[in-house]
């Protein structure tokens, strides 16, 4: 069987080649294309990736569980919930952990690959007021989550500077198509407000398909402005205005941090931060 060979490699060797890709967002289907990425350039360096949920408590511990039976080289965590007790367990392991579309500086002793989500709030909200909102909405995922927290601190910085400030900021359960479907439909109810920046592509489709179903114009009536650049974004059905984050170079950059550190560096890698620019189709009006 498969396992037996692992531990007899292991026995041999001292390594078995084997990263654990730890998530909790295998509800957001923009992670299946991260996923992919991530087990194609483990894979082009002879490494093998063991995917493991780290959704809730107890699967956070049977997660760890496995990934010490398996003994890994390596742990990347790939979200942007960093459970401390997690990066804990990795140390006390003594098992190498990478933190991708993590905050750095988040952590002490976890190398971080993520994008400056400060600067990609603040990038939303100097894009808003250009094309002329006043009134404008935050849609986020888990509040939980540094990136939604640095998104929406980022966001009210910016607005901030023009004399203005979130209308609202609302939270979803999780980064899914419901939630922003759902908390999008409510805010149609409410109304008072001309735009809606949503710290998740997946969020901003939720909602503009909320939107498709009022019968409320984009970007004529509501403007809406995305986080990612995933390619459903660019499908011709939604044409989703969003801020890019270098996803393709973020894993990269988590890949070779761990092909490092399993390679036998002395100490962790660098973190490294990358920035974000607009990608401009038509849920918002052109400048």
């Amino acid at each position: 069987g498969y396992r037996p060979n692992v531990l007899a490699q292991s026995l041999m060797t001292g390594r078995t080649r084997l990263i654990g890709l730890v998530s909790n967002n295998f509800d957001n289907p923009a992670f299946m294309e991260i996923f992919d990425q991530f087990t194609r350039l483990l894979q082009q360096r002879g490494l093998r990736p063991l995917l493991a949920n780290l959704s809730g408590t107890q699967e956070m511990a049977g997660a760890l569980d496995m990934l010490r039976q398996y003994n890994v080289d390596g742990v990347i965590i790939a979200s942007s919930t960093l459970p401390p007790r997690f990066v804990a367990g990795c140390r006390a392991a003594g098992i190498p952990a990478v933190h991708a579309f993590g905050r750095v500086g988040s952590a002490r002793g976890i190398a971080v690959a993520g994008v400056d989500n400060v600067a990609g709030g603040r990038l939303a909200a100097s894009s808003l007021v250009a094309r002329g909102y006043r009134r404008i909405v935050f849609l986020g995922g888990p509040q939980a989550a540094s990136s939604t927290r640095d998104r929406l601190k980022g966001l009210t910085e910016g607005l901030s500077a023009h004399g203005l400030k979130p209308r609202a900021a609302l939270f979803g359960t999780s980064y899914s198509h419901d939630a922003g479907q759902s908390l999008m439909r409510g805010l149609l109810k409410k109304g008072g407000f001309d735009a809606v920046f949503c710290g998740d592509d997946i969020l901003a489709i939720g909602a503009l398909d909320a939107c498709i179903e009022a019968k409320v114009r984009v970007p004529k009536d509501i403007g809406i402005l995305g986080f990612n650049d995933i390619a459903m974004a660019g499908w011709p059905a939604y044409g989703l205005t969003t801020i890019r984050q270098p996803i393709a170079e973020i894993i990269s950059a988590a890949v070779e941090m761990i092909a490092a550190m399993t390679d036998g560096a002395a100490s962790a890698p660098p973190s490294r931060r990358f920035g974000c620019a607009l990608i401009e189709r038509r849920s918002l009006k052109p400048l």
